[in-house]
């Protein structure tokens, strides 16, 4: 039985890919090569079936078999979170379920859209713990970005109190430093129970985040072993040397960010470091053109001479 998610968590937690051949059936054996890569690159958890890992376009069956493959190559060297986030309870529930069968340390959902006030959130929200139960450990995800559901750092307290079964919260809200601040003041292990906080948004605001007490990254940054580099960094309380580290691959970090096409070149670098055989994205999607591709070559080439490393090296401290 693999470890459950607990308030020790941090770190590296990276989103994974889902890699696909290019006639968009699932790449199994890219996965085992990817969860190879991503143990390489020193993480410290991984999160799978979420937005990078284009769980909308996958049936249930796969969503399940996609899960199992990730977490029988991992084989509890790290703790995996899987994405089950869902329109339909039932289906969130029994996918969430599967994957703490099949060995998940958690499970990670965002309010579904629609939701327009903060007791319309409060009440979604408090009726899909409920039906998890306490036995399941839950990452609340804060995407409105994505989802356009905003909601308070005050109602996420007041989840906080009511369920134990909430072990993580990964902060995505733009801006929203500060209501990252308001909940780690919060959630400090005093004033209420210690909750770990894990940021995405492609890692665009990572040093001011771990500055304002985030305890690591949930991205999918094709670089995660630099990410890896930064948090031993800001945890030995070299924060100037972890933002020249991040500042190298700033440029990249920021292109990757791009809405639509992101995920394509996210992929594209990912199968230019052997993590994965192709860069396909399931239909439908985008594609990248010969001025994408150019602009990618420079942009990796430019990293390359900043860092003096090859692309398919993983960083190592």
């Amino acid at each position: 039985m693999a470890a459950k998610l607990t308030a020790d968590a941090k770190g590296v937690y990276v989103i994974a890919a889902t890699p696909f051949h290019d006639d968009g059936r699932i790449d199994f054996e890219s996965i085992d090569g990817l969860v190879d890569f991503y143990l390489a690159c020193g993480v410290q958890g991984m999160t799978i079936l979420g937005v990078m890992g284009e769980y909308q376009k996958l049936s249930e069956s796969e969503t399940l078999e996609v899960s199992q493959r990730f977490l029988k190559r991992t084989a509890g060297r790290i703790p995996v979170i899987v994405g089950v986030s869902n329109p339909g309870t039932y289906q969130l529930v029994k996918t969430a379920r599967a994957a703490m069968e099949q060995g998940a340390a958690g499970v990670m959902l965002m309010p579904i859209p629609g939701l327009k006030t903060d007791q319309a959130v409060e009440n979604y929200l408090r009726s899909v713990l409920t039906a998890l139960g306490p036995s399941i450990p839950v990452c609340i995800q804060d995407y409105p970005l994505l989802s356009g559901v905003f909601f308070t750092a005050g109602l996420f307290v007041r989840l906080v109190d009511e369920f134990p079964q909430i072990a993580m919260f990964k902060h995505e809200d733009m801006p929203g430093l500060s209501k990252l601040s308001v909940i780690r003041s919060a959630c400090d292990g005093k004033a209420h129970r210690y909750i770990p906080i894990l940021c995405g948004n492609g890692g665009i605001y990572l040093p001011q985040e771990y500055l304002r007490g985030a305890d690591g990254a949930m991205t999918g940054f094709a670089f995660p072993d630099m990410l890896v580099q930064m948090h031993a960094l800001f945890a030995a309380g070299k924060s100037e040397e972890a933002e020249d580290l991040y500042d190298l691959y700033l440029p990249l970090i920021r292109h990757e960010l791009q809405q639509g096409i992101g995920l394509v070149i996210r992929k594209e670098i990912l199968k230019r470091r052997c993590a994965i055989r192709s860069a396909a994205i399931r239909a439908p999607g985008p594609k990248l053109d010969a001025t994408d591709i150019a602009e990618l070559d420079r942009l990796l080439a430019r990293v390359e001479k900043k860092t003096a490393q090859p692309i398919k090296a993983v960083r190592k401290s």
